[in-house]
């Protein structure tokens, strides 16, 4: 399976669906006020460099990064379908926001991501990245972890 990952507009087609899909599969899981991923709307106003995962042509996942200052970048509405899991496409949509950052001279990626969120928990742990304490909006909350990752 190919995978290419193109840089797009979270309000193209394609970005748009994979946004719905992630905010239907998490909406019954998380009370409202545990639910941090931003809207369309937003993403575009904070100027999220948003990418969408092509496996074999077909949309499989998607994933932001919003810079902080050059402090850090944040990992933002990261979602694989689960027809594309166990795949790589996770691995390597991550790895490119990685990339990204690094030329950007980002030396640190941090995320929030619910406890239900089991398998990409699993994935950011093989992937270097350590629990921390909440960071920037987010505040203590039973139903969240925050992680992060030096890139530098």
């Amino acid at each position: 399976m190919s995978v290419r990952i193109s840089s797009q507009s979270p309000d193209t087609p394609d970005a748009s669906v994979l946004i719905a899909e992630l905010d239907a599969l998490l909406a019954p899981l998380y009370p409202e006020q545990s639910r941090h991923g931003y809207s369309v709307d937003k993403l575009i106003r904070e100027g999220v460099a948003f990418f969408v995962a092509y496996a074999d042509d077909q949309p499989a996942g998607c994933g932001g990064l919003q810079i902080v200052g050059d402090e850090y970048a944040e990992i933002k509405r990261m979602y694989v379908r689960p027809q594309f899991r166990r795949r790589g496409v996770a691995r390597q949509v991550v790895a490119y926001l990685t990339e990204y950052a690094r030329a950007r001279h980002i030396p640190l990626l941090r995320l929030e991501t619910g406890i239900h969120q089991v398998e990409a928990i699993n994935l950011y742990r093989r992937l270097g990245f350590t629990r921390i304490p909440p960071f920037g909006p987010y505040r203590v909350d039973r139903v969240s972890e925050c992680y992060e990752k030096c890139i530098a």
